[in-house]
């Protein structure tokens, strides 16, 4: 396993990480703990979950499957979304994080979190009163790094400006949706995340399995995010599905998988740190791990590069498609 900086700060992660939002729902919690261990095995740290992952029940799994050996893992998870109906039920006030934070350590069965991260940029509240709860944290031993998710380059300005003139600890990360299919944050966001230290953690690393193959001819396999999800169609356009399946192409040209292509793909980008691909089998993090070793030539980061460059421009993939107006 190779280990990285998250951002300029001191905190080695793996570059291959684990997103753990599929435990407790896709994955029963016999199956997450099997796989959490499994990671580890291989040497991967950095687990990143969130409050709101299958109603909590993901960082249940967590702290039950890491009971007694904390140490072994790089802990990550976030606040800011929708818990509850109440006023102050969501967003980054500091009722708010104080509250959630609390729950997370208790479900996390910890008394530290190594990497604490705003869900989503909160309109409604003011950065300071947001960041300086996270200081708070931080002073307070809770937390020990900060990072952000879905901010963008000016918002994560602004709150690196605010930690510098406050003395607040800064954000070291942020999380974005990055692929081979969703390269949009190069316009504006790595340049700035490689300008000012911040390590990228990207999520959707393989658009929901387009870039692994297995939808290849039109196939839906039982357990897929889309057979379990069929709203998830709608991200499934007929352009990312072609890249999908350039990349099972190449991939067996090279003798490798889809899945270790488009993952050393990201881990050669400018400012990454981190890749978080979910998993809900041992043998897929045997899979994923492939790509740590793969080192890909510049003859093939060009042809990728070929294929893809639209979607440097294109709707994120998150995103659900603009409704057409009638003709």
């Amino acid at each position: 396993m190779e280990y990285r900086s998250l951002g300029k700060s001191g905190l080695r992660v793996s570059v291959l990480g684990l997103g753990a939002n599929a435990f407790g729902g896709r994955a029963d919690k016999e199956t997450s703990i099997r796989v959490l261990h499994h990671a580890v095995d291989v040497g991967v740290t950095f687990i990143d979950t969130a409050n709101v992952y299958t109603n909590t029940r993901s960082e249940e799994i967590i702290g039950e499957a890491f009971a007694g050996r904390r140490q072994d893992i790089i802990l990550a998870t976030k606040v800011g979304m929708k818990r509850g109906d109440g006023p102050n039920d969501r967003g980054s006030s500091r009722q708010h994080i104080m509250a959630e934070v609390e729950e997370s350590l208790r479900r996390l069965q910890t008394d530290y979190i190594d990497l604490y991260q705003i869900h989503a940029f909160d309109p409604y509240t003011p950065l300071e009163e947001t960041l300086r709860a996270l200081d708070d944290l931080v002073r307070s031993g809770k937390v020990r790094y900060i990072g952000a998710s879905n901010y963008s380059s000016w918002q994560l300005l602004k709150s690196l400006d605010i930690s510098d003139r406050h003395g607040f600890s800064p954000y070291v990360s942020v999380q974005p949706g990055y692929s081979l299919v969703d390269r949009g944050i190069e316009r504006e966001l790595v340049p700035f995340c490689v300008e000012y230290g911040i390590g990228v953690i990207p999520y959707f690393p393989l658009a929901g399995g387009i870039l692994t193959g297995k939808y290849a001819g039109g196939a839906v396999p039982t357990g897929s995010l889309l057979d379990k999800n069929p709203n998830f169609a709608q991200r499934m356009d007929a352009a990312r599905m072609a890249v999908g399946e350039k990349v099972v192409a190449l991939a067996r040209d090279l003798g490798t998988t889809p899945t270790a292509l488009s993952l050393a793909w990201l881990m050669s980008r400018p400012a990454v740190s981190t890749v978080i691909a979910g998993a809900t089998r041992e043998a897929q993090i045997d899979e994923n791990s492939r790509a740590v070793d793969l080192r890909l030539t510049n003859e093939v980061l060009e042809q990728l590069d070929d294929w893809t460059e639209e979607f440097i421009y294109a709707r994120p993939f998150g995103s659900a498609p603009r409704p057409r107006a009638n003709a």
